[in-house]
């Protein structure tokens, strides 16, 4: 395989090595080429220190990934040596998940009133226990398969391909930052500042992560860059689109508070009837989107990449069609020549209105008819476009309820937590006694009274 190494922020060198070489054996070549001592080297990749005795496919390295040797100034190992100690005193003495194996899907949950997720099962605080446990994690929901998937809009390839999650410090914007935790959310990864780790470049003090993605389909620069798409997942639960009823291998989640699931030739097919009906709705934050394909209240996509689903052609046409209402919203029309509808803002209280040869194709037509210009009444104006109800695209109402992602979830987190009677987030009762204790704020209570932990608890129910 090859991997592009830099030492130092050096320019990247190719080198060859077996996917079975150890990362030692990458130090050892890299410390012979530099004169450098390679026990005092230290090879980072994706917000981790790769360890000695790991293997580069043990790593998850991708061919032709990019990975920085360093050799750390006494300030950067006293400032890691501190991130070791923080670590160790919050009890996190295994290392982090590499974030080629990351699956945030089950964050992806009913949105914010910052529009974006908040964490309700498997997600992590600060400290790195889960919200809704005692002492141990919860298993993971009968039948989900734990896999490494993102999807994202590659302006290179000008398609929707499976995507790969790399970190960098915002500061110098360098591979170079080994993170202090994981992402356990979506929000983890599209919001600044949520996670912070030690930063390996010679001078920089900056200790923010930012995350990013890349496609995964070819080998990329570290420049190149990709949209996220956070509403496409692998189908790990084998859900049935709400459209077709089938069972897909790559679905779309909408953020509804049923997290309905849709294939993408179905979510194809609804936007393409929305658009045709030009039934898009507008947001100010947002822009023209799409909710819920069953209709769910405050369910808007809010990342509008996801209708590159559409092809090319036709999501040009969706931005002609936002460019479009933007101008009838000023009152202004559209051209009504066959081909053209270019965009016209005529002067108030003109009938004769011509479109513009630089934007269109000079068309002169009655502005109250749309016909050609002509003199006296207009013969019969034309119709106005209704609202009426779209007949194209159907959800019937028993494959909505089938095509819900977290239902099960959602039953299992009911029937087997209770709420805090201080904080109210959800912690579960994994056997043992009845005596709980909340992850997140600390408090002692019972798990049949709802009350604070006492002694009649203790002496009347404390094993049930």
């Amino acid at each position: 395989m090859i991997v592009f190494v830099r030492y130092n922020l050096g320019p990247g060198v190719a080198v060859e090595l077996q996917e079975e070489s150890s990362v030692a054996e990458l130090k050892e070549m890299v410390g012979t080429q530099q004169g450098v001592q390679p026990e005092r080297l230290r090879v980072l990749f994706a917000g981790r220190e790769l360890q000695s005795c790991s293997t580069l496919q043990g790593c998850d390295l991708p061919e032709q990934s990019t990975v920085h040797v360093v050799l750390p100034s006494p300030a950067s190992s006293s400032s890691q040596l501190l991130l070791l100690q923080e670590r160790l005193s919050r009890g996190r003495e295994q290392e982090q998940d590499s974030l080629t194996r990351l699956d945030l899907s089950s964050s992806r949950l009913l949105s914010t009133s910052s529009g974006l997720a908040v964490v309700l099962e498997d997600g992590q605080t600060d400290g790195g226990a889960t919200e809704m446990e005692e002492a141990q994690q919860p298993a993971a929901p009968r039948g989900v398969r734990s896999c490494s998937t993102f999807f994202v809009y590659c302006k290179s390839c000008r398609s929707i391909n499976p995507g790969k999650l790399r970190v960098r410090c915002r500061g110098c914007r360098q591979t170079t930052l080994t993170l202090s935790r994981g992402p356990s959310c979506w929000d983890d990864v599209l919001l600044p500042a949520r996670i912070h780790g030690v930063c390996q470049s010679e001078g920089c003090h900056s200790n923010e992560a930012e995350f990013y993605m890349k496609c995964a389909s070819h080998p990329t620069s570290e420049e190149d860059s990709s949209v996220a798409l956070d509403l496409l997942m692998t189908n790990t639960r084998d859900v049935p689109c709400i459209a077709c009823t089938d069972v897909m291998e790559v679905v779309l989640v909408f953020q509804c508070s049923e997290r309905h699931v849709v294939c993408l030739d179905c979510f194809r097919g609804y936007s393409q009837t929305r658009l045709n009906e030009r039934q898009f709705v507008y947001d100010q934050d947002i822009g023209y989107s799409l909710p819920c394909a069953a209709g769910c209240d405050n369910s808007l996509i809010k990342e509008v990449h996801h209708f590159r689903v559409l092809g090319e052609d036709q999501y040009e046409r969706y931005l002609r069609y936002g460019a479009e209402e933007c101008v009838l919203a000023l009152g202004g029309l559209l051209c009504p020549s066959p081909g053209c509808g270019a965009g016209l803002l005529p002067p108030d209280g003109s009938r004769r209105v011509e479109c513009d040869r630089r934007l269109g194709c000079g068309f002169v037509f009655c502005r109250q008819c749309r016909e050609a210009d002509h003199q006296g009444e207009c013969a019969a104006a034309r119709d106005p476009p209704t609202g009426a109800a779209s007949s194209g695209f159907v959800v019937e109402a028993a494959a909505s309820l089938r095509g819900r992602w977290d239902q099960a979830s959602l039953l299992c987190i009911k029937e087997s937590t209770k709420p805090c009677p201080q904080c109210s987030i959800p912690v579960e009762r994994n056997g043992g006694c009845m005596h709980m204790h909340c992850p997140r704020c600390g408090a002692d209570w019972c798990w049949l009274c709802g009350v604070a932990w006492n002694r009649d608890c203790m002496g009347n129910h404390w094993f049930g």
